[in-house]
């Protein structure tokens, strides 16, 4: 028997397996090439399209930065810095204002965005949490794209230079992360981010990992970037190791472009079959602080298991589901995930968080889905119809047991930071 090591909270979890058997997915090896802070000066002065950040900006002017929240492994302690640097001189950190992209999520506690961001930018630079439920703290900006009603953050919109940054990876209903989801639904209004993840745009075919174009979630996306305006886009693709191996800047949707195709060669990889198991995580802490994020993992391995197979999900979840948020409440308002799917297939008017429901039951309803957590008790799991394990390598065993002697496993240790996929499948 081999030991792969899957990722799972800041420690880790070891699964045994029969390697004659088993397909190991993991991230491939991209060497960091320069010092970070190079690489992310290099794209801030050499960008994909449109001139500089320096030229962009005059002096006086008020600036606004958007940036990924406490669950994204985003290297912000590094990225706001060098914009930062870049701008020094020319914009005064009073007239600066670091508003956290939480979408639908809870803001980040002192604590936390210490962590993120470092001491020194906390200290320095006013860092808000954007509420999308605040309607106060919001400016209308019109029905954009396939008639989505917009509300954006108004420090966003009210300043002068509004600079987007965050990290490219494949991401399960947008295509990729990063670039434009930084505007909408990162500091967008709850009944925007409704919208933009409608049963109809969520359960579109090509809306799903790695597809951008003709994915109508991320088509609305860009397309709200585009009418409201960004300044400056920045954005970096990390290796398994959370290092930036790559930068881009410039114009947003060239700059997030470019990006998308080193993502897609860093994080995408072909597997010869479908398998009658599959193993998951979250990518470790902090993707896996909890079951609602956990569903990324889910995600991936849906794209190689066999139909009626078995995921085995490892994510910690210090978390919990959580408890903010109506998550909890979806899952556990049906009495299968079938019901559940075809309930929210139905909807016409969307209840938050019905978006990571919809896909979990669809999943669920074509698999079984097996958890390995710290912090949720097989209770409160059955709640969601899922049940859990203790022993991962004993549940993957049993499973490809009962799957007969042909049986095969594929195992993804670092969860969503590598894609699998069957050429000519989609799920």
């Amino acid at each position: 028997m081999d030991t792969v090591r899957l990722a799972y909270g800041e420690t880790g979890l070891d699964l045994r397996v029969d390697p004659a058997v088993t397909t190991v997915v993991t991230p491939k090896h991209h060497p960091v090439s320069a010092p970070p802070r190079e690489v992310l000066r290099r794209a801030l002065r050499e960008p994909v399209a449109g001139p500089p950040l320096r030229d962009r900006v005059r002096r006086g002017q008020t600036v606004a930065i958007s940036a990924c929240d406490g669950t994204r492994p985003q290297p912000r302690h590094l990225m706001i810095p060098a914009i930062l640097e870049e701008l020094d001189g020319l914009v005064d950190l009073a007239d600066v204002v670091v508003l956290v992209a939480t979408g639908t999520h809870r803001g980040n506690t002192e604590a936390e965005l210490r962590a993120m961001f470092g001491d020194e930018v906390v200290d320095t630079v006013r860092i808000v949490n954007h509420d999308a439920r605040d309607r106060a703290s919001l400016t209308w900006m019109g029905t954009l794209g396939a008639d989505v009603p917009v509300w954006l953050n108004s420090e966003w919109v009210d300043a002068d230079v509004r600079i987007t940054t965050g990290f490219v990876e494949p991401h399960f209903f947008a295509g990729f992360s990063g670039g434009p989801k930084l505007v909408a639904p990162g500091l967008a209004a709850l009944e925007t981010v409704l919208v933009l993840h409608d049963a109809r745009r969520i359960g579109h075919p090509r809306a799903t990992w790695g597809i951008i174009e003709g994915n109508p979630v991320h088509d609305d996306v860009r397309a709200i970037a585009a009418a409201t305006g960004v300044t400056f886009g920045f954005d970096v693709v990390l290796n398994q190791d959370k290092e930036v191996v790559a930068a881009f800047g410039g114009d947003l949707l060239a700059m997030h472009a470019a990006a998308v195709r080193t993502a897609r060669s860093v994080a995408m990889q072909p597997v010869p079959q479908l398998f009658d198991v599959v193993v998951t995580t979250n990518s470790g802490y902090p993707l896996d602080q909890n079951l609602y994020q956990a569903v990324k993992g889910m995600s991936a391995a849906y794209e190689v298991v066999k139909p009626g197979g078995t995921i085995v999900c490892a994510a910690e979840c210090r978390d919990g589901f959580p408890d903010h948020g109506s998550y909890r409440e979806v899952l556990a308002s049906a009495d299968s995930p079938a019901a559940l799917f075809a309930e929210i297939s139905s909807r016409e008017v969307t209840v938050p968080d019905q978006w990571q429901v919809q896909i979990q039951a669809r999943i669920q309803a074509d698999c079984r889905v097996v958890m390995r957590t710290s912090h949720l008790s097989d209770a409160q799991l059955a709640t969601a119809h899922l049940s859990q394990t203790a022993d991962i390598s004993l549940a993957v065993a049993e499973a490809l047991a009962a799957a007969g002697p042909d049986a095969r496993l594929c195992v993804l240790p670092e969860g969503p930071q590598t894609i699998p996929y069957v050429e000519g499948v989609r799920r």
